[in-house]
């Protein structure tokens, strides 16, 4: 009898233990599956979060990305100059709807460089301070499109008032700081005489560069480097030749809207960009 009994017992375990199994294993079953679920919901999430304000606009640009042998990371978008649009932004820009870089130097809601569309200055009204119709305390390197001519130059100018254009009703201007890529025993001088911020110090860069076949490249670095090594690496892997072009605002200000790459630097506010035709 006692043996029976001890039998009896065991099984008794035996079926016990496999129903602990079997519920444990539902329970994993159940945890894997709420697992799965919110890691769905998280991933639908993400998607959503990466739809951006420009997503869908026209495409009026060519995408490149290169390093230099310095290791400077360029990001470049090629553009015609008939599509470039100076514009005010007053957001960091990726709340912004429109691809393009940011522009020139400003102060809280003042813009400190050029920033003219047909004598238009593009934060208020011409000769307005703040407005983009001066580059406020020094003569400094703006980059001019004239539309008429058709060409581009670099002019060192104070105001709107200096630059040499054909038709007043057909250019745009933005100013930032002169890169004298064709003149390397110019360059330092120049900068230092144009007041270059932070010239030898580790910061994002942006800038603004034509080639002589009349196309135009907006540049936002996603390394940090010198003023000197961003305009090696403009000299290194922007293609074309005759190039010529300006460096502009930098640091956290450094940001770029793209399909293919959206650069923040610090996400702050910037008063003014460089913005591609086609935007809202």
């Amino acid at each position: 009898m006692l043996g029976r009994t001890e039998a009896g017992i065991g099984e008794g375990r035996q079926l016990w233990q496999q129903r602990l199994w079997r519920q444990r294993k539902r329970w994993v079953a159940v945890t894997v599956l709420a697992v799965l679920a919110v890691t769905w919901a998280v991933i639908g999430l993400t998607k959503q979060n990466k739809h951006e304000v420009f997503d869908g606009l026209p495409h009026n640009y060519t995408y490149l990305e290169a390093e230099s042998p310095g290791k400077v990371q360029l990001h470049m978008m090629a553009v015609k100059p008939e599509d470039v649009v100076l514009r005010r932004a007053g957001l960091p820009l990726r709340q912004v709807a429109a691809y393009g870089i940011n522009g020139g130097f400003f102060y809280g809601d003042d813009l400190l460089s050029i920033a003219i569309m047909n004598d238009v200055p593009v934060n208020g009204a011409p000769q307005g301070y703040g407005s983009g119709w001066f580059n406020a305390k020094y003569e400094r390197g703006t980059l001019v499109w004239d539309g008429a001519a058709g060409a581009f130059s670099v002019q060192v100018a104070a105001s709107g008032d200096d630059l040499a254009v054909s038709d007043r009703g057909n250019y745009w201007a933005q100013g930032g700081i002169s890169m004298n890529l064709q003149h390397e025993e110019l360059w330092a001088a120049a900068a230092a005489a144009e007041h270059l911020p932070f010239e030898g110090e580790q910061r994002l860069r942006s800038g603004l560069v034509y080639d002589q076949s009349g196309k135009l490249w907006l540049l936002v670095t996603k390394s940090l480097c010198t003023a000197e090594e961003f305009r090696t690496a403009v000299q290194q892997t922007v293609p074309g030749g005759g190039r010529e072009g300006i460096f502009l605002d930098g640091d956290g200000s450094s940001q770029m809207n793209a399909d293919e790459a959206v650069l923040t630097g610090d996400s702050r506010p910037v008063v003014q960009m460089i913005a591609v035709a086609g935007g809202k």
